[in-house]
């Protein structure tokens, strides 16, 4: 489709800002810092609430045992008598309690191939990273860990770029943790198997570098094409909220990764909760080729130009109908032409559409980055918040709390901007104790997904529970 007419039926179905009211009992916020401040304390309040319900949760390895061996997701859609789940087979499970934390809780993940092909697995817990292999028929080894650099907190974030792991955390202080992972090829726990305990790395010595160049961070942002880091967000440190930097996207070369730099910091635009940066191939030849990075900045979707470090751009700044808080988002396919977005407090604050709780993906028109349109939005059949997605292939791995993995056919876009030929194709959903229910609106259970393995295996990781390998054995994207 050329682009002038993808403009032109992106706004002929734009919901209008007359069509979805936002309810009055949504809460009202001076600065989108209050925002993020309430947010942290509902997370908190969740995990305190779930923690002292005394139902088993957030206790580790005495419930959650390992799964070693495949697990079909049966005719009855459930996996180990347990999961439910829809065209997702479980092949593997290690709670964090057995990855070696301390506090038995978890947060994002992140992948990377050896150049071997061996596939491993960065696992994030408030202490720290628990590094895993996933074998050939997708189990998973444990193979050591790396301590957080300051203290333990919820927040912590990974990506990799090369044959380097990017570590940033909320904690003050804790920088930038460069981590060599091929380190991990020399771990072998099958030559001695009896005796062999996993590897902890040493924080200081096992570091291929450290940069204290910013202190927290909550997010980061990995551009493998520029090997450039973005640390975003943060509480303390000199990319905060206070700060010249703003909490906006602070830069780190790292084309050498033992000694990374920055040329500095973009405040412009504000608060960047996450991002996503690409060499820009899409339909508007000004920007092709431009180093262009998609920011949800918790009350709109921002986009930069980043290609000249010393002198960032803000390309547009795109409120949308329906905002509690802005948190993440991906590019649908490599056109660059439609983008989906994932607030993570509509479901729970009720604003529309997300007041029936079920989650919600707001999809987006990016043909002309200055002008975006939100053209519609996909409902999960499922009532929870969602937090993290990734698209490969024209199917959206979503990582949705509650609910568990969503895999979402969203390859049929271009024809239906509005979403109404979206389609969960598959499901795994790894918090059964609210099943009961029909759902739960809490922060509770997934927190990311990383779907990237040649191999086809995807990662989950749980707050409460620990790290599962699952496979997809669904249909492929429909309209690719």
């Amino acid at each position: 489709m050329k682009t002038t007419a993808l403009l032109a039926l992106a706004a002929a179905i734009a919901p209008s800002a007359a069509s979805i009211s936002v309810p009055e009992e949504a809460p009202v916020y001076a600065s989108t810092a209050e925002r993020m401040d309430r947010l942290m304390e509902l997370k908190n309040q969740d995990w305190e609430a779930a923690a002292a319900q005394g139902v088993g949760l957030f206790n580790g390895a005495t419930r959650f045992r390992k799964v070693t061996a495949k697990k079909r997701c049966d005719a009855n859609g459930l996996a180990d008598g347990t999961y439910k789940c829809r065209n997702v087979d479980l092949h593997g499970f290690i709670s964090h309690a057995d990855l070696g934390s301390s506090v038995k809780l978890g947060n994002d993940v992140w992948g990377w191939t050896a150049p071997g092909g061996r596939e491993f697995g960065i696992v994030g817990q408030r202490d720290g990273v628990a590094f895993v292999e996933i074998t050939h028929n997708g189990n998973l080894e444990y193979l050591g860990r790396l301590d957080t650099h300051t203290e333990a907190v919820s927040w912590r974030d990974i990506k990799v770029i090369g044959n380097h792991a990017y570590i940033g955390s909320e904690a003050a202080d804790h920088g930038l943790q460069i981590f060599d992972l091929t380190k991990l090829l020399d771990v072998k726990p099958w030559w001695n198997p009896l005796f062999w305990t996993p590897k902890v790395f040493d924080k200081e010595k096992d570091l291929t570098a450290h940069y204290a160049g910013f202190g927290a961070s909550h997010n980061i942002v990995a551009h493998e094409e520029t090997n450039m880091i973005y640390a975003v967000g943060g509480r303390s440190g000199a990319n905060a909220r206070n700060t010249t930097c703003a909490g906006g996207l602070f830069m780190v070369d790292v084309s050498d990764p033992a000694n990374p730099k920055s040329p500095g910091c973009v405040g412009i635009g504000g608060y960047v909760h996450d991002a996503q940066c690409v060499i820009y191939q899409g339909p508007q030849d000004k920007y092709r080729g431009k180093e262009i990075c998609f920011g949800f900045n918790e009350d709109a979707l921002t986009i930069y130009d980043l290609t000249d470090k010393a002198s960032p751009a803000v390309v547009s700044r795109t409120p949308y109908v329906g905002n509690a808080y802005s948190h993440q988002g991906w590019l649908v396919d490599d056109s660059q032409t439609f983008l989906l977005l994932d607030d993570e407090l509509d479901e729970r604050d009720g604003t529309a559409p997300g007041r029936d709780g079920r989650t919600t993906t707001y999809i987006f028109n990016v043909t002309n980055l200055e002008a975006p349109i939100n053209t519609g939005y996909y409902k999960s059949p499922a009532r929870s918040i969602d937090h993290n997605q990734y698209v490969v292939k024209g199917l959206s791995y979503q990582a949705n709390y509650a609910s568990g993995l969503r895999i979402v056919d969203v390859s049929g876009v271009e024809r239906d901007p509005t979403g109404g030929n979206f389609e969960e194709v598959g499901y795994f959903d790894c918090h059964p104790d609210d099943d009961e229910t029909g759902g739960n609106i809490a922060f509770i259970g997934t927190w990311s997904v990383y779907p990237y393995f040649k191999s086809g295996y995807i990662l989950l990781n749980s707050i409460e529970r620990g790290i599962y390998s699952l496979k997809y054995t669904g249909r492929k994207a429909r309209y690719l």
